[in-house]
């Protein structure tokens, strides 16, 4: 009868799971995934905010920038893990489903909030706003300075491009398993490299590296900012071609998920100074990008609790992260206009509150309205 009971429970989880995210009809929802996804975006919607106005106590706001790099190993995971499954079972990629699948993923919730961007000025959070035509090509990282509007869609560039070329660089690397190895090493020190180069470049005159400098060379380009996404590559390829690996990575997750914040920490800590040195430029997002690709570890073995116990609410915030995430600048002009029209202070219990709640709104409407029609389309025509 237990079985029975808790059988039935699975079942009527996985119908809720299949009415809010069509992404899951055809395969189950990973708990700790989904805690994984919420994180990084309650963390990255708390960053921005707070660095527009409605701050923390002590500025903690500032260290959630991070969330980024746990949305690129995620998504190198995950993306990896699709086309290494394609590979192994059919020895080839149907470039034409996936690019079709991810467009449709991508691109109608996307076109939505460039419109609004661009045929609503008085809605951006900033009067200027790079080209059109950036955005449309998926290059609006590239040449990108701060203090300009929907500029948070550097890193959506960074994975447009990323999905544009993996699935020929992983059909070209799986003719040798030599060249499969050596490319992922080679893109992470090529990485230190050019950061540590660049660095050296961009003197500031205060000393240090040039923080602007820092933003448009090395911080928002993609040539710099590979590693979380080869490491979440990586991962996916361990665990479909290196099962041994894979099982004893995953053994000891229960010592991991330490070093792994540790990792994140330190990395954090190096960028406290007052001078941006030219060891941080070259050690920081590396880091970052090692630790949390060792937390998604920690979320897939099943000697932690994180892989089967559903946290309540993360499924939910998974879900509609992407359009939390396009939408929420908007959300927090239009706050901030709010607040100050009822002189309410940004940093008050009442907006900390307002804000987070229309946030995580307005990304839900986004979601229900645009997105998800266009999921259960891509189930229809692509799958």
């Amino acid at each position: 009868m237990k079985a029975t009971a808790a059988a039935v429970t699975e079942a009527k989880v996985r119908r809720a799971a299949e009415q809010i995210d069509p992404r899951f009809e055809h395969r189950n929802r990973q708990p700790g995934l989904d805690l994984l996804r919420a994180i990084a975006i309650v963390v990255v919607v708390i960053y921005h905010t707070g660095i527009y106005g409605f701050a923390l106590p002590y500025d903690v706001h500032r260290f959630g920038w991070v969330g980024v790099d746990l949305f690129f190993v995620l998504s190198g995971y995950l993306i990896g893990g699709q086309l290494l499954s394609q590979l192994g079972g059919r020895r080839h990629v149907r470039f034409g489903r996936f690019y079709a699948r991810r467009a449709l993923r991508i691109l109608p919730a996307y076109l939505v909030i460039v419109t609004v961007y661009f045929s609503l000025p008085a809605l951006r959070e900033f009067p200027t706003i790079s080209p059109l035509w950036k955005f449309l090509i998926s290059v609006q990282n590239i040449g990108l300075r701060g203090g300009t509007a929907f500029s948070h869609a550097w890193s959506l560039a960074i994975e447009d491009q990323f999905y544009l070329l993996l699935p020929l660089a992983l059909v070209a690397l799986n003719r040798s398993r030599r060249a499969a190895f050596a490319a992922p090493c080679i893109i992470f020190l090529g990485g230190l490299l050019l950061r540590g180069f660049l660095a050296h470049q961009l003197p500031s005159e205060s000393g240090g590296v040039s923080q602007r400098g820092y933003q448009f060379w090395i911080y928002y380009p993609t040539w710099t900012r590979l590693d979380p996404l080869v490491f979440g590559v990586a991962l996916a390829a361990i665990e479909r071609y290196r099962a041994s690996w894979w099982s004893a990575l995953t053994h000891c997750a229960p010592w991991l998920w330490a070093p792994a914040l540790a990792a994140i920490v330190l990395a954090l800590y190096m960028g406290e100074g007052d001078v941006l040195t030219i060891r941080t430029c070259v050690w920081q997002l590396p880091l970052i990008a090692l630790g949390m690709a060792a937390l998604l570890v920690c979320a897939l073995s099943m000697r932690l609790p994180f892989w089967r116990v559903e946290v309540p609410g993360a499924a939910l915030l998974a879900s509609v992260a992407f359009s939390v995430y396009l939408s929420h600048k908007l959300v927090i002009h239009l706050i901030i206009q709010f607040c100050n029209r009822y002189s309410l202070s940004l940093t008050s219990m009442w907006a900390l509150l307002l804000i987070e709640v229309a946030i995580y709104l307005a990304g839900a409407c986004l979601f229900f309205a645009v997105e998800r029609p266009f999921l259960r389309l891509r189930n229809r025509v692509a799958a």
